[in-house]
């Protein structure tokens, strides 16, 4: 029953009806605070934690603290935050899944009732990360992709099926449908709940197994990406615990002028805030320019949050909320609670920047974006347009951390394939539009078929080696393309639709023909792809392909029609057409041209028949897919799905976590090592570890499919464990020409022999060694993949050390019972001379640990020596050192729940 903590349960109207709610300004009377002067995210997730005082998880002095935020005050509390709801994806969803049905096996070993472990929220798993660009610029792509993509991942949608029967709140939506964070936007999120016991409404809120999550935020929803094994505690009934955050606001001003995008923007808005350091912060948009930029322009800087670094990046709702779910074929009953909920808590409208109380408050003048792109490694590297193709010719013999280190006379050698196709340094060989960032806009889809059009009637082509690509978020835009008749145009420059789902953006683009891959290896090519993706980490678009741009949907089709990025198209043409050269001015299209297709893109009844399909019409390919029933798995044999090893020698009572002597180093990383270093996420290697493993068990190489997709196997999940061909380990000598060796290699320090980082760990591993991975600044940085904690536990490792770690990735550390240790004090790899020689103590935690404490690395060196260095243990909050002790937060859920 609803509980009136603080005198906050009052009444509120909707329309004629009388409901409920815990009204923030009813709580800021009773404590003597101006709640108004919170930011509106903070004041959102204080209702969570009002709502769900219990006495108990959630206390009145959690209240109270959060009530009382400041803005520059020493962050060290948590906040218990009790979501509404989670959504997965595939490649996080499986394993999660995994997990939770291991629970239960272990439940009825121990002759108790599985159901005990059951969501307790709503969980929704969108199957989007699986199709492959296997082929393109054919009308048939599309259905050709999802035949191989069921022929694939039939285990695993079979797992699906077990879950969908065995756990009454956990739903799926079949391939085919889109992008999770496009359909969340679109479907899955009604603004505001109800619960109907108490007639109490509450707002939207959740976490997701996806770091992109933050794509949400545009509609006023607070939620950010977690790692798996923290959302399945969430689902479990455990708060998800955050530190108190900073909040920083940023205030817009002017509008966007013509011909610029809001992928324009969002990429000037993630090189700025990333040169803020917004890294674990709210950030929060305000000012007059907010209430100019549409729905699908903030979610579009809403999902970027992971690149820019905060934990979220959130807009408040308003009338252009309100209008988007209209739009969107929200019910009138829906809507109009939302917006009265919003109003009775005051919290309607964009607020000014005088008039909250910010960390710290940064502006934009919107007038100052010009087209740009991003790359060619990080999405932080904002190129504008006219600086694209000097920046790559400098790159490529510039020897750094982003240049190609390759000989500058080079640059324009034309090289032919055995096939005959000549390809050069620059040359575009993937153009993709794709991503949840950009499909999810109409403003910038409308934008490229316009684009397209102007340029087919102009009689310009795409060269055919171009592997193109449309793939969009949402069935929804293949309707309002083919109704505005852009389509077609598309298609003509080979951008068919290949998929509805992730593709390219994650690493699923498929292979290119065999003649490239060889001229591309054997000739040291630099080579690009251009896509209107978040990520454009090394390796991780394809392996062979080393320069990545981010780019709106028009500039990629304007770069698919230039073959190259060593054409500047702000002062040469971008191509030939039938009359001679054609300008990007001559194909660009005009504000006024966008605007007038966009009512076709937002039709409400087009909205509500295409998701009611997830049940009524799901597709034959998903129909005819058939799970096993009852209330726990049967696991059986697979190379897909296995059951997780993080519960074996389970018992109710903890064992004492061991101590790190002796250890030695697994490797030692450079600065912004991501989650696909780590743990990557596409094709698998023949000669890989991983790959041994699945031919030794019976795989063709050409059903290897991707690590992605593998990832309710640990066997392949830990064997790929930094197994990214570009990933560095500094331990292995440098090259001749001063250059670092890539791939997932190591030296196994007792004999000096080369290994893959796997064989060495299962080595230390069988030898009883504990191992620590060494790293410099922002480790860990991408994706909220779980797998880079839990292959990294499951290689023995029990400490990584770094200068800095991305938010998610400590998180998913401590949740697997690793200790993440910070460098203090300017300490580096480099300064203490760590060569990966020596051998490592971690002492100071033997008599217990509290937050944030100091613990003292101990380097022992070969000659003798040795050096003791203090290092802040990044367990940040008491709820942490209870994961850790339990030996990580599955076994701490686990444990309680069976106790109940």
């Amino acid at each position: 029953m609803a509980h009136n903590t603080f005198n906050s349960l009052q009444k509120f109207k909707i329309g004629r009806k009388t409901a409920q709610f815990h009204s923030l300004p009813a709580l800021g009377k009773s404590l003597g605070i101006d709640i108004h002067r919170l930011p509106v995210s903070i004041r959102i997730v204080l209702e969570s934690v009002l709502r769900n005082c219990d006495g108990k998880k959630i206390t009145e002095t959690h209240v109270r603290q959060l009530a009382g935020w400041k803005p520059r005050a020493k962050r060290s509390t948590e906040i218990p935050f009790v979501v509404a709801r989670v959504v997965l994806q595939d490649f996080t969803g499986v394993p999660l899944l995994a997990d939770v049905a291991a629970m239960r096996s272990v439940a009825a070993k121990m002759g108790k009732d599985p159901k005990r472990i059951e969501p307790l929220v709503p969980v929704d798993l969108v199957v989007d990360h699986s199709v492959m660009i296997d082929y393109f610029g054919t009308k048939e792509a599309l259905d050709l992709n999802m035949q191989l993509e069921f022929k694939r991942n039939r285990e695993r949608y079979q797992f699906m099926k077990w879950g969908m029967q065995a756990f009454d709140t956990f739903g799926v939506v079949p391939p085919g449908f889109g992008i999770v964070h496009q359909v969340n936007l679109e479907h899955l999120a009604r603004g505001v709940h109800v619960n109907a016991k108490d007639n109490v409404y509450y707002p939207d809120t959740l976490v997701g197994t996806d770091s992109h999550t933050t794509m949400i935020n545009g509609i006023g929803v607070v939620g950010w990406g977690v790692g798996g094994i923290e959302a399945e505690a969430g689902m479990l009934g455990q708060p998800v615990y955050i530190l108190t955050p900073d909040v920083v606001g940023v205030e817009l001003k002017g509008e966007l002028l013509g011909g610029v995008t809001a992928t324009d923007l969002v990429l000037t808005i993630t090189e700025l805030l990333r040169k803020h350091k917004v890294v674990g912060k709210f950030v929060e948009f305000c000012g007059p320019g907010t209430s100019s930029l549409s729905v699908t322009d903030r979610a579009t800087i809403g999902n970027m949050a992971p690149e820019y670094g905060a934990t979220m990046g959130f807009f408040p709702v308003d009338d252009r909320t309100i209008e988007y779910f209209k739009g969107t074929g929200r019910t009138q009953e829906e809507i109009e609670a939302f917006q009265a909920y919003f109003k009775a808590q005051g919290m309607y409208g964009v607020p000014k920047a005088k008039d909250i109380a910010y960390t710290q408050l940064i502006t934009l003048d919107l007038s100052t974006v010009t087209p740009s792109l991003a790359g060619p490694k990080r999405p932080q590297d904002r190129i504008e347009l006219g600086d694209v193709k000097n920046t790559f010719a400098r790159l490529y013999s510039e020897q750094s951390a982003s240049g190609f280190n390759q000989p500058p006379e080079r640059l324009h050698q034309v090289f032919t394939t055995s096939a005959g196709t000549q390809v050069k340094n620059g040359d575009i060989l993937i153009a993709a539009i794709t991503s949840c960032t950009n499909t999810s806009n109409p403003s910038v889809l409308l934008a490229a078929g316009l684009m397209a059009k102007k340029a087919v009637e102009a009689g310009m082509t795409v060269p055919k080696h171009i592997k193109t690509s449309l793939a969009p978020g949402s069935r929804v835009v293949t309707n309002y393309l083919t109704k505005t008749g852009l389509l077609p145009y598309l298609e003509k420059l080979g951008f068919d639709i290949a998929a509805y789902g992730c593709t390219t953006c994650i690493g699923n683009a498929g292979d290119l023909a065999a003649d490239l891959n060889e001229a591309i290896t054997q000739n040291g090519l630099v080579c690009s792809a251009v896509l209107s993706g978040n990520r454009n980490f090394e390796a991780r678009i394809h392996p062979n392909i080393k320069a990545n741009f981010l780019a709106s949907p028009p500039l990629v089709v304007a770069y698919a029609l230039a073959g190259t990025v060593l054409r500047d198209l702000m002062t040469e043409p971008v191509g030939r057409g039938k009359h001679g050269d054609v300008w990007l001015g001559d194909i660009w299209p005009t504000n006024a041209e966008v605007q007038a297709l966009m009512a076709q893109a937002m039709d409400p009844a087009v909205f509500r028949s295409n998701y009611a399909e997830i049940k009524s019409n799901p597709g034959d390919l998903w129909s005819n897919i058939l799970g096993v029933e009852g209330d726990t798995y049967n696991w059986p044999e697979s190379t897909y799905i296995a059951e997780p090893p993080f519960f074996d020698g389970f018992g109710m009572q903890p064992a004492a976590m061991p101590p790190v002597r002796g250890a030695r180093a697994l490797a030692l990383f450079g600065d912004s090592v991501t989650t696909d270093h780590i743990s990557p996420a596409g094709s698998i290697k023949e000669s890989s570890p991983a790959g041994e493993w699945l031919k030794a068990h019976g795989v063709m190489k050409q059903d290897f499919n991707s690590y992605g997709s593998r990832r309710g196997n640990h066997e392949i999940m830990m064997r790929g464990t930094f197994a990214n061909v570009r990933i560095k380990n500094l331990m292995i000598p440098a090259l001749p020409d001063g250059s670092r060796y890539e791939g997932g290699e190591t030296l196994y320090q007792p004999t000096g022999e080369r290994l893959s980082i796997y064989d060495a760990a299962m080595k230390y591993v069988a030898a009883g060694v504990p191992t620590v991975v060494f790293a410099g600044e922002e480790y860990g940085t991408g994706s909220s993949r779980d797998w880079a904690a839990k292959g990294t536990q499951l290689l023995g490792v029990k400490a990584v050390a770094a200068r800095s770690f991305e938010r998610i990735h400590r998180s998913n550390l401590v949740g697997m019972g690793v200790l993440p240790l910070q460098f203090k004090d300017g300490d580096s790899i480099q300064s203490l001379g760590i060569t990966g020689q020596e051998t490592f103590d971690i002492t100071g935690i033997e008599h217990g640990i509290a937050p944030q404490q100091d613990v003292t690395l101990t380097i022992r060196r070969q000659d003798g020596t040795s050096q003791q260095v203090s290092m802040l243990l990044r367990i940040d909050t008491a709820t942490e050192v209870d994961y850790y002790l339990h030996g990580g937060i599955l076994p701490y859920v686990l444990r309680e729940l069976l106790a109940a």
